[in-house]
């Protein structure tokens, strides 16, 4: 059953999940464990660890013994994580299971929707940090060739008659790869909002929380502000797909009748494509009956709550792979919940104070900046989560050439060198650091220098790493040597480019 059940985790999503040549899918990822590779890369995605792998095996034991309970086990799955996420401390709260993040975009969209024709239009960070198909979502239009349900569509087709509105998106760096100031970013988002609501057209305005290279924009002050003075004209969905968040920071969200997309996929280290949208009461009760007819080819009964009206439209095909999926990530989130908070805190204080000294101390790297979290969540926000430090890590890597210049590696080259840090294999004369094997975030646009786009590795801390560290009182200082021996092989291999 376990290649009947490391099947079924490629399967339920889209072609980025579906397995290569290799036997990895387009982030890396085998769906058997690897406990050969060292995983700091949860922006992007994780190999499912060992834990996981076998809670997901008896799951679909399960369901190949009782193939009509697809619908109880995502409604068990739903509950659990308005539990484990702390959702639940937010009464009347509701889930909607989704296969990505992608997805979720394109679900909060349609819910934004008031009166039939009367058009959407969303406000959102710039998609260099936030995902390729996220503005295709936000219009209403196919964002890949087919779809979670199976269904081949054409890319870039609007999903229903409702003519597509694109996203206005707003740059959060300089193209140099420097940080615009918050408040800019945030006057520029006003206006954008301002611009939509002028043309007549509803707004979705999208606060990323956290965006690929860790920052967080607009601020939530701001999002406030907007949703104030422009009440139900304007909707807030907060992206928190890499669920960077404690719960206390996710309830205070969804109080603020924020909706919020998170994934099991990125900080809590489950197979990649596990979304869920989280619905506050009020929004609930307002959406409950808003048509779903659009999303027929993206989502099924069972993934909405049982008693969602709207929702009585939808097939229900099973999607065994994505109630598999988000099994594992479940696994991930329990263990790390179990950490009491305070170690959390401690430990990524320490991790990232560490990965940020070697950063900037060693002249192969070079640090992207990132914003600090607790000035853009406010002040009420800040005291003592553990989610108000870093946990991404982005980073350019520089050569040096025969002149002494230090230039920053291409794309292409970068690419390369991501792919070299998952490979062990050991020539005659190499340090023991090449048989090691590590998973880091894959190569993000980050700007120009010189004219000539570079792109940024990214090193991440995640609720895997956290829960390993807590296993002895060494584990500490063993996830930190190890977040270290990565940046020595990132050197080491640029040596050897020369």
């Amino acid at each position: 059953m376990h290649m009947t059940a490391a099947q079924a985790l490629t399967e339920g999503g889209d072609a980025r999940i579906t397995l290569g040549g290799a036997g990895a899918n387009a982030y890396g990822c085998p769906p058997h464990p690897d406990p050969g590779l060292v995983a700091l890369g949860s922006s992007t995605a994780s190999v499912i660890s060992g834990a996981a792998f076998e809670a997901v095996t008896a799951l679909c034991i399960r369901l190949h013994q009782r193939p009509a309970g697809h619908a109880a086990e995502a409604a068990r799955l739903r509950r659990a994580l308005l539990q484990i996420s702390g959702a639940d401390t937010v009464p009347g709260t509701e889930v909607v299971l989704a296969a990505s993040g992608t997805d979720l975009h394109l679900f909060a969209t349609q819910l934004a929707a008031r009166e039939p024709g009367v058009a959407v239009q969303a406000v959102m960070a710039e998609a260099t940090e936030t995902g390729s198909g996220v503005p295709a979502a936000l219009a209403g239009r196919h964002f890949a060739a087919g779809t979670c349900q199976g269904q081949a569509v054409s890319r870039g087709a609007p999903i229903s008659a409702q003519t597509p509105c694109e996203p206005l998106e707003i740059a959060l760096r300089h193209p140099d790869g420097t940080l615009r100031s918050a408040d800019t970013v945030d006057a520029d988002v006003a206006d954008a909002v301002e611009q939509v609501l002028r043309a007549g057209r509803r707004c979705l305005l999208v606060l990323t929380d956290l965006s690929k290279t860790g920052l967080l924009a607009p601020s939530v002050a701001c999002a406030a502000r907007l949703q104030q003075r422009h009440g139900d004209r304007l909707e807030v969905l907060v992206d928190a797909c890499q669920y960077r968040l404690a719960p206390a920071s996710l309830a205070d969200y969804l109080a603020q009748d924020f909706m919020v997309a998170i994934t099991g996929s990125k900080f809590v280290t489950g197979p990649a494509f596990c979304g869920a949208l989280l619905l506050p009461p009020a929004l609930a009760r307002r959406t409950r009956k808003r048509p779903l007819q659009a999303l027929r080819l993206y989502t099924a009964r069972s993934f909405w709550p049982d008693h969602w009206p709207a929702a009585e439209v939808l097939d229900d095909e099973p999607n065994p792979g994505l109630l598999l999926r988000w099994q594992a990530a479940l696994v991930e989130l329990q263990r790390f919940r179990a950490v009491p908070e305070p170690l959390v805190d401690r430990f990524l204080q320490g991790w990232g104070q560490a990965v940020g000294e070697r950063l900037r101390s060693d002249a192969t790297f070079g640090v992207v900046p990132v914003a600090p979290l607790d000035g853009a969540r406010g002040g009420r926000w800040s005291g003592g989560r553990w989610d108000r430090h870093q946990t991404i890590f982005p980073f350019l890597v520089y050569r040096r050439g025969a002149d002494g210049r230090r230039t920053p590696l291409r794309l292409s080259e970068m690419v390369d060198l991501h792919r070299a840090l998952a490979q062990g294999d050991a020539g005659v004369g190499d340090p023991p650091l090449a048989a090691m094997r590590f998973q880091l975030g894959q190569p993000v646009a980050c700007g120009q220098r010189d004219g000539q786009p570079v792109s940024a590795l990214r090193l991440c801390a995640s609720a895997r790493t956290v829960v390993d560290a807590a296993r002895s009182p060494q584990g500490r200082a063993e996830a930190v040597a190890q977040a270290m021996a990565a940046l020595d092989k990132v050197r080491w291999l640029v040596q050897r480019m020369r």
